[in-house]
């Protein structure tokens, strides 16, 4: 059963390295019809919400692409650490590094998928006025 599960993580994070406008119904084929998908901006279930948010990267992203570095399965649960490219308008050239929980159906499906990554630091203090206020902030409440 291991084998099998762990098989059924490598296809997950395999299938989030060759993501594109193409490829997002094959992810899809890989989560269960009522998965739950969070990260740090989003919190959904079911395929066609979570088609959607990744429809929606492509719309409002050049190039975007994960590049998951290491698995690893505890039963059921699996975890990727990934990092993921692209370009935005706003903040030009873009890495996110993070990880993913991702829990596995006895079939094997993916039934939930959680990011995990600093949306503040990794996104918001990039942004023009957001990120001076942040990082300022920041500095205010660091240690000395």
């Amino acid at each position: 059963m291991h084998a099998e599960m762990s098989s059924r993580l490598a296809a997950y994070a395999r299938a989030f390295e060759t993501l594109s406008p193409d490829t997002v119904a094959d992810l899809l084929a890989l989560v269960d019809p009522a998965v739950r998908f969070k990260d740090p901006f989003n919190d959904v279930t079911g395929r066609a919400a979570m088609g959607g948010i990744l429809r929606h990267m492509f719309c409002t992203t050049d190039q975007p692409r994960f590049v998951v570095h290491h698995q690893a399965l505890d039963g059921s649960t699996g975890y990727l650490r990934w990092t993921f490219h692209a370009r935005i308008k706003a903040i030009g050239d873009w890495s996110v590094e993070g990880m993913s929980e991702v829990r596995l159906s006895g079939d094997g499906l993916v039934l939930a998928h959680v990011d995990y990554w600093d949306a503040a630091e990794q996104f918001y203090e990039r942004l023009p006025l957001l990120g001076a206020i942040l990082r300022w902030i920041k500095r205010r409440l660091t240690a000395r």
